[in-house]
């Protein structure tokens, strides 16, 4: 199947992107890296009569540390993600999780702005986002707005976004001397989407938790926070007990979880469990061994 017919304007800065888009007596979609959207028309999901190329905006491209953060701009490739210097210094957790993100060729062409614009609950960004509760940057042409990422997913494929904006960049937090990071998914094959993942972001004061935030993918509409979860292991040295505690509270945290053709709810929530001790016990190591050195 191939997609329907449709107009093409490419924009050459967000104020003609975001005219385009309002003078558009149907509908219009922006148009970036376009590994979702052209799928999604090709499968006439979509059936958009102007397609605005955003794909040349300078000012949306690039990666840079910008104070206490680090702004990634909406047309950067996953690829540039996954090799950038900065991202593996500043921002350990997206460094992690860029790895997993679908195959080399859609790494190439896909873009940090689409994935958090699209919202796909079994994305990985989007979650890393959360766990890191990055900002997102809106541009609609006449002002610019910032959502935390702790409002900026609504439900499935929803979000804060009005229509006609623009995600322009995403912040991230640069990560402190006593943060500590992992990630984690488990799929059928690499590349695949993940039946379950993770995204954990901590703060240590010596080997205890000062705060944490758990988050899952592929478990719901839109990334999960498992707060029962983290509220379980705040102030503790992560022990066997205190990651036993907290696997509880996760059946709390997952209780809706999803459910498909192959896999079940219960069985989502098992490997929740599990991924979250995985990576609890990565976690302790980390900040054992960064308690040790100081």
């Amino acid at each position: 199947m191939k997609a329907s017919g449709f107009a093409y304007f490419r924009a050459n800065s967000v104020s003609d992107a975001v005219a385009a888009f309002r003078n558009c007596e149907g509908e219009a979609r922006y148009l970036a890296g376009g590994q979702s959207l052209l799928a999604s028309m090709n499968l006439r999901l979509q059936s958009p009569e102007l397609l605005i190329d955003i794909a040349h905006i300078g000012e949306l491209r690039g990666i840079e540390i910008r104070g206490s953060e680090v702004r990634i701009g909406s047309l950067t490739r996953h690829a540039e993600v996954l090799s950038s210097p900065i991202i593996a210094a500043r921002v350990p957790l997206l460094a992690a999780a860029a790895p997993w993100v679908a195959h080399p060729a859609i790494r190439n062409k896909g873009t940090m702005g689409g994935s958090i614009a699209l919202a796909d609950p079994a994305s990985e960004f989007p979650a890393v986002a959360l766990a890191l509760n990055a900002r997102v940057e809106l541009h609609n042409g006449d002002r610019v707005r910032f959502v935390d990422a702790d409002d900026f997913f609504l439900d499935l494929y929803e979000t804060a976004a009005e229509p006609d904006e623009i995600l322009a960049a995403v912040w991230f937090p640069i990560s402190g001397p006593n943060a500590r990071s992992c990630f984690d998914e488990l799929a059928r094959r690499r590349g695949d989407y993940a039946v379950v993942g993770v995204a954990i972001a901590a703060n240590f004061r010596a080997e205890i938790v000062e705060d944490i935030r758990i988050v899952f993918l592929s478990v719901g509409p839109t990334p999960q926070r498992a707060q029962r979860a983290e509220a379980a292991l705040k102030g503790t040295a992560l022990g066997e007990e205190d990651i036993a505690a907290s696997q509880r509270a996760l059946a709390d945290d997952l209780s809706a979880a999803s459910e498909d053709i192959n896999t079940s709810a219960a069985t989502r929530r098992h490997l929740a469990g599990v991924l979250l001790r995985r990576r609890l016990d990565t976690l302790r190591l980390s900040a054992s061994a960064g308690a040790t050195a100081s």
